[in-house]
């Protein structure tokens, strides 16, 4: 039986990633003036919102299918389906994010990738598509020997927590050059009460992802916590992998 600690984290995790999609929403609809497709400020605001939505909350609310106590007692493949769609919708998301900010420095003739923001959300992207493909690959394709998943298993999760990390990088590195930004155009000697309301309603919302990407990395992490192998199917990988291994070994050897 799952534990009640596992129930309440997942159920925090949910509340916290929707308030990250709302703090982020309201931020760019309230205080950024809202959206638009045509190449201006409103079209940058997109790229907070969708990056938010797709490489942090999205992501991580995929990333955690298989620890979903009500799942295991369900067929596996159903939920590779769920756990990879859901990655397909988040990366979907992620390069909309990425087209919305490419277009306006386009549109203004502002050069890309200039900042450590852009290089740890651009490398965030990248990986984010090898590990989707490698994934759809190794472990949906029914071509692929069951050797061969419990091989890239170990390397797809941590590959997994390796972008979340790289996500929530990338979103606090732009936080911190938006709050550079509010200090530079504030007297930087007045009290932290004196910053403008949009300040604190930023950093709030760094707070939250920080709490999210913790909460979803703290799951990921608690082997307790992992999915329960069906007894045939973890016999059977463990069969093809030791037949791997010594096909690999006559290989080399002739």
């Amino acid at each position: 039986m799952p534990s009640v600690c596992l129930c309440l984290t997942h159920v925090l995790g949910l509340c916290l990633g929707l308030l990250c999609l709302l703090f982020v929403t309201l931020w760019s609809a309230h205080w950024r003036g809202g959206f638009s497709w045509d190449g201006s400020a409103l079209q940058f605001n997109w790229h907070p919102v969708l990056m938010v939505s797709g490489l942090l909350v999205l992501y991580g609310y995929a990333a955690v299918v298989y620890r979903l106590p009500f799942t295991w007692s369900q067929k596996k493949r159903v939920w590779k389906l769920v756990h990879a769609g859901l990655m397909f919708l988040a990366l979907v998301l992620s390069v909309l994010g990425l087209c919305a900010v490419f277009d306006f420095h386009r549109f203004i003739h502002v050069p890309h990738l200039y900042s450590i923001h852009s290089w740890v959300g651009i490398s965030a992207v990248v990986l984010f598509a090898v590990q989707w493909a490698l994934g759809l690959a190794g472990f949906l394709l029914p071509c692929s020997p069951l050797w061969i998943r419990s091989s890239l298993k170990p390397v797809h999760s941590w590959i997994g927590k390796a972008i979340l990390i790289l996500s929530v990088t990338a979103l606090l590195t732009y936080k911190l050059y938006l709050s550079v930004l509010f200090c530079s155009s504030e007297n930087s000697t007045e009290p932290y009460s004196s910053l403008p309301a949009e300040a604190k309603f930023v950093n709030s919302l760094g707070l939250l992802i920080v709490a999210f990407g913790l909460v979803t990395f703290g799951i990921l992490s608690n082997e307790k916590w992992q999915r329960p192998e069906e007894d045939a199917e973890s016999v059977q990988v463990s069969m093809d992998a030791v037949t791997g291994t010594i096909l690999l070994l006559i290989i080399a050897n002739v």
